[in-house]
């Protein structure tokens, strides 16, 4: 059984990080820990009748059951198999890194393209030159550029900005450190002229040697997701990920607490995963690549960034457990993961779940006030 006396991980300190900011989020860190403790105390119960359907093929390495019956796998609507080549909104969003960000433009500008294709950018509240910069660019670029300014920090809520701004029946994610292949639009297009996939994620590769291999995806192997699946966090990445319009009309947007600039950086994958819920099918496509210049090189710097992908994933754990037909599932995956990560990793992301589930009531709150 899980002991209860599990110290939450401390988090490595960060290049540019005061010490009065380092106060400050250890006082939030603080309620999730405590949180977190009556996590690791109640999980068990939780997942005891998960886990007694499940024990057998478990243990014997087949993987858990199944949550329940599969329901008719989606197709977009209107969309034979060989329907023309939809129109692409590629969507990036950027905050204060206006050299980062000209880099990949200036990539992006040599795209190629089956069809029609637009490029909408998301300034999310920029206070260097990258206004000016945009506005030069949007002159000047090869295809129609579309910008959106969301103020409120946190990458899910700007890229529901880029969405409600978009026209195209695909969208297409990248970052502002990342530069798309010449061929990455055309595969995109490619993959989804199958109806019946609503997502994609593709290989992102390192653009730097000398940086750190994190945040990259370098399986050659094409993979798909069926419908009603589990998907490990890191599967589909945000830097490299497309979803058919149809799929968030269904399943809703971005989720607002997750993504870079909140204290979730898994909104990718838990927009994903909510579409697979939902009964679409996926796929990995190996031949869809980005190359990400993420810059990062020092043990610090990664180090970070480990410890924020294990509080996300705690609170992309979460979030799907609160979901009936998800629970029974996510539970048995999540405990599988500790064989792998460890009981210190498990105790990181049982802290973000908890400080995911305070945020998430906090917001509901919020909701319920200004209504």
């Amino acid at each position: 059984m899980i002991g209860t006396n599990l110290v939450v991980p401390k988090r490595p300190m960060g290049p540019n990080e005061t010490p009065a900011a380092r106060y400050a989020a250890a006082e939030v860190d603080k309620g999730s820990r405590l949180a977190a403790a009556g996590m690791l105390r109640t999980l068990p119960g939780i997942a005891a009748g998960a886990i007694a359907r499940s024990w057998r093929r478990w243990t014997q390495g087949d993987g858990p059951a199944a949550s329940g019956p599969l329901t008719q796998v989606k197709c977009a609507a209107g969309r034979a198999p060989a329907a023309a080549t939809p129109e692409v909104s590629v969507i990036i969003c950027t905050r204060n890194r206006t050299r980062q960000l000209r880099a990949c433009l200036d990539q992006v500008s040599r795209l190629e393209s089956a069809g029609p294709w637009e490029l909408v950018i998301v300034d999310n509240g920029s206070s260097d030159a990258t206004p000016e910069f945009l506005a030069g660019y949007r002159r000047t670029a090869p295809v129609p550029v579309t910008v959106v300014h969301e103020q409120t920090p946190g990458q899910g809520r700007a890229r529901n900005a880029g969405v409600s701004a978009a026209r195209g029946d695909i969208l297409a994610f990248t970052d502002d450190d990342c530069y798309p292949a010449p061929d990455w639009l055309r595969q995109v297009q490619r993959v989804f002229a199958d109806p019946a996939l609503g997502y994609m994620g593709g290989r992102i590769l390192l653009h730097d040697p000398a940086d750190a291999a994190i945040t990259i995806q370098t399986s050659t192997e094409l993979k798909r997701f069926a419908p009603h699946s589990f998907l490990p966090a890191g599967s589909i990445q945000g830097a490299n990920m497309s979803v058919r319009r149809q799929v968030l009309d269904e399943v809703g947007a971005f989720d607002p607490l997750f993504g870079p600039g909140t204290p979730f950086i898994a909104d990718d994958i838990e927009l994903v995963a909510r579409a697979s819920a939902a009964g679409w099918s996926g796929i990995y496509c190996p031949d869809a690549v980005v190359y990400h210049h993420h810059g990062r090189r020092s043990h610090a710097a990664v180090g970070e960034l480990r410890w924020r992908y294990s509080r996300g994933r705690g609170a992309y754990f979460a979030k799907f457990l609160l979901r009936r037909e998800t629970r029974s599932r996510y539970v048995v995956e999540w405990l599988r993961s500790v064989r792998h990560g460890g009981l210190r990793q498990f105790a990181t992301e049982c802290a973000g779940a908890a400080h995911y589930l305070v945020r998430r009531a906090g917001a509901a709150l919020r909701d319920r006030g200004a209504s």
